[in-house]
């Protein structure tokens, strides 16, 4: 698979830096061509004899060392692909300003390849604004970035930040070359966000629901050369999936009949949606006025779209609901799938750590009728949505 493959490997000032020891050999034990580019601080954490020696080329770090220039521009141009593992913070925040004080940087600014980043860094950072938009910069300039993993980080706190595993690393590098599209023709229908009932012209009954899994969804099934209609609730989320056909929707009812809709044309239907189960009988035809004593308002149940489509699915068809629940939750999520007609069953509990609403990582457990319950551990949402996909690929192709 990587055998003649041209990679280019720039390490940056981060204690992860240690784990590219193992990534080099990865990658040319499967082949690959390997150069390794140093910034000056990544010397710091691991020796360029040590990758010089795995990668059967010097090692490089200066634009010139007083003998020789380094030619950036040619290295730009050589490489299949650029891959820069451990992304720092001071570098993702140089790269998304176009800054250029070391050979990693200019040979970036110089790529002609595809480039990967893999971040690593400690929670706080990773979470301040300023990265999140750097990130976000990047992105925008083409990059793909790897999500970060969940575990100890170097300042002896636990959570988000750690540079992702060797392994992982490479199958992502081997998606982004070698990947088939295993959903290329294939139609699917996903329905994300909240839902806004009208009590009057300002007010209204609504949840926390921020429509990120849905969106995470719908990328990945696009991403698998699906074409995708996204059926998007109140939600002010809608980067990088300009590919989409896109419904915007307010209220139960509206997300009710866009769906009802286009079900009957897809293979895949994702019901990821955190549609409101009650919305007001009478909405007020002019703001409500604050007065004395209580206000009664009269609710009345929301079609149950995910059951609706479970009435009318195709044996073709693959649907795929979500359970939210707080307490019993196994109990409601098999009763969910029984009930619903749905293939799938994607269950979250309010009660695990970063999981839900507005999150960016989840934990799921998936239900189907003919296989035991799977449990996945805390993962990004974008991970999460990969796991659910595959689930269903499974079955469009049983």
């Amino acid at each position: 698979m990587w055998t003649g493959k041209k990679v280019i490997l720039g390490i940056t000032g981060s204690i992860a830096a240690y784990k590219v020891i193992f990534l080099t050999r990865l990658l040319i034990k499967q082949g690959a061509d390997v150069k390794v580019i140093m910034t000056p601080s990544a010397k710091d954490f691991v020796t360029p004899l040590s990758l010089s020696t795995l990668s059967g080329h010097e090692v490089l770090s200066d634009l010139y060392d007083g003998h020789s220039w380094a030619n950036h521009v040619a290295l730009g141009r050589w490489a299949d692909i650029m891959l820069i593992a451990p992304l720092s913070c001071n570098t993702l925040a140089k790269m998304a300003n176009g800054l250029c004080d070391n050979l990693l940087l200019a040979t970036y600014l110089s790529a002609t390849c595809p480039v990967v980043l893999a971040p690593a860094m400690d929670e706080d950072m990773w979470h301040h604004p300023a990265t999140r938009a750097n990130l976000e910069k990047v992105k925008a300039f083409g990059n793909r970035v790897i999500d970060v993993e969940i575990g100890p980080l170097a300042s002896g706190l636990h959570g988000e930040g750690r540079m992702a595993e060797p392994e992982r690393i490479l199958q992502f590098m081997e998606e982004f070359f070698f990947f088939a599209p295993d959903l290329k023709g294939r139609t699917a229908l996903v329905s994300a966000g909240p839902t806004y009932e009208a009590i009057d012209p300002v007010r209204f009954i609504g949840n926390h629901s921020s429509g990120k899994m849905g969106l995470a969804i719908a990328r990945e099934l696009t991403r698998r050369g699906a074409k995708v209609t996204l059926v998007l609730g109140p939600s002010a989320l809608f980067e990088g999936l300009e590919e989409l056909d896109l419904v915007r929707v307010q209220s139960a009812d509206e997300m009710y009949r866009a769906c009802i809709t286009v079900f009957p044309g897809v293979d895949i239907a994702v019901m990821a949606a955190a549609v409101a189960d009650y919305t007001p009988t009478v909405v007020a035809a002019e703001k409500i006025k604050k007065k004395e004593g209580t206000l009664i308002l009269e609710l009345v149940k929301t079609a149950d779209i995910l059951q609706k489509l479970g009435q009318l699915k195709t044996a073709r068809q693959v649907l795929v609901g979500f359970a939210l629940e707080n307490q019993d939750e196994h109990e409601y999520a098999m009763k969910k799938l029984q009930q619903k007609g749905a293939d799938i069953i994607v269950l979250n509990s309010l009660r695990d750590e970063g999981a839900g609403f507005g999150f960016d990582t989840n934990k799921v457990t998936i239900f189907q009728k003919d296989a035991p319950p799977l449990s996945y551990g805390r993962k990004s949402k974008q991970q999460v949505a990969k796991d659910i996909v595959d689930k269903i690929a499974n079955r469009l192709y049983e």
